[in-house]
């Protein structure tokens, strides 16, 4: 495992497996990555090498010129900016004093790119409703977790079958969208119990107390999206 406690910069420009799989199992859901692929497609999203090329040419500085102000070789800082070696944090505080700009250079977007941020089915995690119930309401996985400061927050959940007084109810500020794509669900609201099959779609004020729970044996998934309060 990489020690991202000295000066040392990752390499990645040898050719790694991108990912691996279960033992005995060809399934896509099962596969993982690696440690440097996880590493390379986290830090590959703030696109630190182009950025530090973009800042030493609009400052005009020749790659050994920028060595001898930060103590790295020309060959290094080349490999930086073409993304072959992830630069440590001491690493870019030297290149953030020579250049005169913060750290949260490197890691914000000065272009203001439109949001675009795909989640893949085996990086998702499936959570209870609550960890300490033995009979959690539903289960569910963040489809877009990666995403940060959301206008809505969406969900993959799935129901098991549940006595009605099993149910527990819960409520939110905001808005909610329910769409069953297999199975059945039974939605409680405002006292009344409507039953969702596949294909049906609700939209409620969710500041109102609700409950979900299964209605059939067998897998019961809906797509949950939320919004916040408007203000």
């Amino acid at each position: 495992m990489p020690n991202f406690n000295d000066d040392t910069e990752i390499d990645f420009s040898k050719t790694e497996s991108p990912a691996e799989i279960a033992p005995g199992s060809e399934d896509p859901s099962k596969i993982t990555e690696n440690t440097s692929a996880t590493i390379r497609r986290v830090l590959s999203s703030y696109d630190l090498g182009n950025k530090l090329r973009q800042l030493r040419l609009k400052k005009k500085i020749a790659l050994v010129d920028l060595g001898k102000h930060t103590g790295l070789s020309a060959s290094m800082i080349s490999q930086l900016e073409n993304g072959k070696l992830v630069p440590t944090l001491p690493t870019l505080a030297r290149i953030a004093m020579v250049f005169d700009v913060g750290l949260e250079f490197f890691f914000t977007d000065k272009k203001r790119k439109r949001l675009f941020s795909i989640v893949r089915a085996n990086e998702r995690m499936r959570f209870p409703e609550r960890t300490e119930s033995p009979t959690p309401g539903y289960f569910f996985e963040c489809l877009a977790f990666s995403v940060q400061d959301k206008s809505l927050q969406a969900y993959l959940a799935e129901f098991p079958v549940l006595k009605p007084e099993e149910a527990r109810e819960h409520m939110h500020d905001g808005a909610e969208f329910f769409h069953v794509i297999t199975g059945s669900v039974v939605i409680r609201y405002q006292d009344e119990d409507h039953v969702m099959n596949k294909g049906d779609s609700v939209y409620f004020d969710s500041s109102s107390p609700h409950s979900y729970r299964g209605l059939e044996e067998g897998i019961s998934q809906a797509i949950v999206i939320t919004t916040p309060l408007r203000v």
